[in-house]
């Protein structure tokens, strides 16, 4: 809008060809516009913002020992409408020479304070010195409109007369001696934790050393019982098939003997019983002949009927030799069987004697070959 202003928020704006509240000669308007009457009224503006100011002073202090002094002020213009009145009328047309100004105010009060007190108080004391500088300037700031903020001592030296050094070397021994005894303290408890470390690092290694050791005994001890159960697994089998192979062995030669037996043993009995039935048989026959011989009625017949005897146990003992008969008790039961046959034998002979004594002996003759003939064959 014409003619209506505003000032910044750090700023305050100056209305003159008006006047103002109290005995201001102009009017302060901060925070707010205002409508400005053209070629009525006039607008300036002053800062509010901070500013800062560098001082650097040679001092001398109590004990005639110059110092280097080296400190920065920030400051800016009061926000009471006084303080703005009074530092517009002093800095509204140069408001850089605010910062000048401060600078040789604090400048001054610097050496004033210095002179005052020790270079050991001073560099001791060195926030007490930053509060008498502040407290003896804030009334002449006050006076201009301005108000200091901060106040911040930057730099205290002596320049190359070493007098600040040579007040810090006891204290800079005393620091040193602590300093290499709390070293010397530091390495003792370094080697003492090194040693502790190689102590534990030894007890580890040998605690390690033992369990490895058992590992590895229980590893080889494993190995050796899966090294071992192979052969001996294969060795009990071997041996369980030798033992089978003997009893089938034995089992085989069970059934060879038998087999042998019944090719070899029992058909050699056989014949060996045959060829005694033939032997008892020739004796009984030589028997008869003898008893034949003694007998004058009977001559004829008993020699004939001595005559067949032989074949008709030859005829028995041909039969038993082609039978398929089992003998239980070996050669008794075949020596039993043989007497049995001569026994029959002669049974058979002394029937026929009996009975042909009702016949004729020419009948005889002619029927007793048939007779004896059925009974050897069957």
């Amino acid at each position: 809008m014409l003619g209506y202003r505003v000032p910044a928020p750090d700023a305050a704006m100056l209305i003159s060809g008006a006047r103002g509240r109290g005995d201001a000669p102009f009017r302060v308007v901060t925070g707010h516009g205002a409508y400005i009457m053209p070629f009525f009224r006039k607008v300036r503006f002053l800062t509010l913002a901070m500013c800062e100011s560098e001082v650097a002073e040679k001092c001398v202090t109590q004990q005639g020992i110059t110092l280097n002094v080296r400190a920065v002020i920030a400051f800016k213009v009061g926000n009471d409408e006084q303080s703005i009145v009074s530092a517009a009328q002093r800095f509204l047309s140069d408001q850089n020479q605010m910062s000048v100004l401060t600078g040789r105010i604090f400048s001054g009060h610097l050496r004033s304070i210095i002179g005052s007190m020790t270079v050991e108080q001073i560099i001791r004391e060195r926030q007490k010195l930053a509060t008498e500088i502040l407290d003896g300037s804030k009334e002449e700031m006050a006076k201009i409109g301005l108000t200091v903020d901060a106040l911040q001592i930057q730099s205290i030296d002596d320049g190359d007369l070493g007098y600040i050094l040579a007040m810090s070397a006891p204290h800079n021994a005393a620091i040193q001696q602590q300093a290499q005894i709390a070293q010397a303290k530091a390495d003792q408890a370094a080697a003492e934790a090194e040693q502790e470390s190689q102590r534990n690092q030894a007890e580890f290694a040998r605690h390690t050393a033992i369990v490895q050791a058992q590992y590895k005994a229980e590893v080889d001890r494993a190995q050796a019982q899966a090294a071992q159960a192979g052969p001996l697994a294969q060795a009990q089998a071997q041996r369980e098939v030798l033992e089978m192979r003997t009893e089938l062995a034995q089992r085989a030669a069970e059934l060879r003997q038998q087999e042998l037996v019944a090719e070899v043993v029992r058909p050699a009995e056989a014949e060996a019983e045959r060829v005694r039935i033939l032997a008892v048989a020739d004796a009984e026959k030589m028997k008869i002949q003898a008893e034949a011989a003694a007998s004058h009625d009977r001559v004829a017949l008993d020699r004939m009927l001595i005559d067949q005897l032989p074949e008709i146990v030859k005829q028995a003992a041909q039969g038993l030799a082609g039978a398929n008969l089992t003998v239980l008790n070996g050669a008794s039961g075949l020596s039993e069987v043989a007497t049995g046959l001569v026994g029959q034998g002669l049974a058979i002979f002394d029937s026929l004697r009996g009975g042909l004594d009702g016949h004729r002996a020419d009948d005889l003759t002619e029927q007793q070959p048939a007779e004896l003939t059925g009974p050897a064959a069957n």
